[in-house]
């Protein structure tokens, strides 16, 4: 048995002392048929240091240049409320109509004043021609009379406040009172607004405040109506706030239809300048999550593939946060079909 099993033992042997030349034979024939990587023309762009401005954005909301809140001067129960929220209205048209049995009854006292004031003076008068009658009583008629007038001009004036008209064409965009109610001086009634001409109000930081200045074009961007405009500063704070450190700053817009009153908006405004590497958009390759770019080996003449890490993009050039280092060598175009170890020939 044993001399069986050294038997066995010496033919596996031999088998695989015989298989080792075969082995590394087809190691060798695969490795000779490797297929070489073609040479591909390329351009290429060189990584560059720039100096560039931050863009910082404010955020701010959307409100009409014209609005007014509508209130009362006089105390009174309101009697005609003919609008209602989003009426539209001409500048003159009646509001709001308050009772007036008070103040419409002093008019009247005013006016029989005024009227007999002025039938005396004329009476003097005519005695004074006929010389029964002294200057200074003359005199006195007609200082009488001046107080009747303004007396009446100041009953006048009442009345017409019991009458509210529109300041200018816009729409009712808040509503309080309602017919009946009791209108005191200073409460707020209604609030209209002319929605043609649209501005946006934004908080500036004080720090970024000193770099707005009235007549600039500033980046105004309305995400509700995915629009991107341009609008001029019309009015900068000389003062920010002590408690947020912030400024009201007025920016005018063009109005259009998907723009209303109240929307959200961003501003744009520029920041510090800061040194970063600027490289050509089309050098960057973006496959998944992945940002990929080819560099040149000046040496080899082969590219290398680097993963980088890209930033912000300014005029077709895009920001390189991490991967490169400035004067290097990029390839910027056919660099979607390179494969890492590829030769190169730079198309000059």
């Amino acid at each position: 048995m044993r001399n069986w099993n050294r038997m066995i033992f010496g033919v596996l042997l031999l088998s695989g002392i015989a298989l080792l030349p075969g082995c590394n034979g087809s190691e060798e024939h695969n490795k000779a048929e490797a297929p070489l990587l073609p040479t591909i023309t390329v351009e290429t762009g060189e990584v560059r240091e720039e100096l560039v401005q931050s863009r910082i954005e404010v955020v701010g909301t959307l409100e009409a240049v014209e609005r007014a809140s509508i209130s009362s001067r006089i105390s009174g129960q309101i009697i005609e409320l003919p609008v209602v929220l989003g009426s539209r209205v001409n500048k003159g048209d009646v509001l709001v109509r308050i009772s007036a049995g008070e103040i419409s009854a002093k008019v009247l006292q005013a006016e029989a004043q005024l009227s007999q004031a002025r039938r005396n003076l004329a009476r003097e008068n005519k005695l004074q021609k006929q010389g029964a009658s002294t200057q200074e009583t003359v005199k006195a008629l007609q200082d009488v009379t001046r107080i009747a007038e303004a007396a009446s001009k100041e009953a006048q004036t009442m009345l017409d406040y019991t009458i509210i008209t529109a300041p200018f064409s816009g729409t009712i965009t808040n509503k309080v009172a309602n017919t009946g109610d009791l209108a005191s001086p200073g409460k707020l009634l209604l609030q209209i607004e002319n929605g043609e001409e649209l501005q946006v109000l934004a908080q500036v930081p004080e720090a970024l405040l000193l770099k707005v200045a009235v007549g600039d074009i500033l980046s105004v961007e309305i995400p509700a109506a995915n629009l991107i405009l341009t609008g001029e500063v019309a009015e900068v704070a000389p003062a920010a706030n002590p408690m947020s450190r912030t400024a009201p700053v007025k920016i005018n817009i063009l109005s259009g239809p998907d723009l209303r009153v109240g929307q959200f908006a961003r501003i744009g405004l520029e920041g510090t300048g800061e040194s970063t590497l600027m490289l050509t958009r089309s050098a960057v390759l973006f496959k998944g999550q992945l940002e990929i770019v080819f560099v040149v080996d000046k040496k080899e003449k082969i590219a290398r593939m680097r993963l980088v890490k890209t930033g912000v993009t300014y005029n077709g050039d895009v920001e390189i946060i991490s991967g490169l280092e400035p004067g290097e060598l990029v390839v910027t175009s056919n660099n979607d079909k390179l494969q890492d170890g590829q030769p190169l020939e730079i198309k000059l």
